[in-house]
């Protein structure tokens, strides 16, 4: 890990999830100083005290007054507020037809994903704007540019979320705060049987986790799926000053899944 970001404050939001926990760590081995937000508070004790983070807050993303208050609380600990990072679960279900899935499971990623990135951006944003500096960045499938059958709606969900990257880059560039995103899909080390079950509603055999695995790696233009450690150097790097100016774009970690 080359970047640094030392004397920097990082929020991960969604941070006891594998994405969130593994880029929190590696925020804080960068030199950051890092807070993990989330819904679940025994998750976020045991996962602050892995990472080496300096806190934690129970925050549902979707409650923009909750949001504000763990901005204003880090703050007022650190004196900053330089890099926020979301990935906090949208609710995304898949594994059913276009023809079939109810509006509700269709708009849920949809609604819950860009409420909850408009809640995070914008109170991060709004104190970076302040202070003359900040990067505020964003994951997902990069689904919006290619998909695939049974998405439901995360296709939509990512589309929404591209056009917010760049919209906010825009506004909040000539202030010193640059907003990037980051495109990974098929994380296999994190596919689990649980998980399955929870976003397509059936739980696999063990053979058939496998060979969902398999199938993915096939499809890359490297034969390999992007890993954990990967996607949360990305975001290192994207947050220290070696990005240089990059901002209002996305970066593929999807090894060649979606095209760029």
């Amino acid at each position: 890990m080359y970047a640094q970001l030392q004397d920097r404050t990082a929020i991960v939001w969604g941070g006891a999830g594998d994405i969130g926990s593994t880029t929190a760590e590696t925020f804080a081995e960068a030199g950051a100083t890092v807070y993990l937000a989330g819904r679940t508070e025994a998750s976020l004790k045991a996962k602050a005290a892995e990472v080496g983070a300096a806190g934690y807050g129970v925050v549902d993303v979707l409650d923009e007054d909750a949001v504000v208050a763990f901005v204003e609380r880090v703050v007022a600990e650190t004196g900053s507020l330089d890099i926020s990072f979301n990935v906090a679960d949208r609710g995304d279900i898949q594994g059913q037809a276009l023809l079939e899935i109810s509006a509700a499971d269709y708009t849920q990623p949809v609604v819950r994903g860009i409420a909850g990135s408009f809640h995070t951006a914008r109170a991060a944003a709004r104190q970076m704007v302040a202070q003359g500096r900040g990067v505020i960045l964003a994951l997902d499938s990069g689904s919006a540019r290619g998909s695939a059958p049974g998405m439901g709606g995360t296709s939509a969900a990512d589309g929404a979320l591209d056009a917010l990257v760049r919209d906010l880059a825009a506004e909040a560039g000539p202030s010193g705060v640059r907003v990037v995103g980051i495109w990974t899909a098929g994380i296999t080390e994190t596919f689990t049987a649980e998980k399955f079950e929870r976003t397509l509603g059936t739980r696999l055999p063990e053979e058939a986790l496998e060979g969902i695995k398999e199938n993915l790696d096939g499809m890359r233009m490297t034969k390999r799926s992007p890993r954990l450690g990967e996607v949360a150097d990305t975001a290192t790097f994207l947050a220290s000053d070696s990005a240089g100016a990059i901002t209002g774009t996305w970066l593929n970690v999807s090894s060649g899944m979606y095209p760029s």
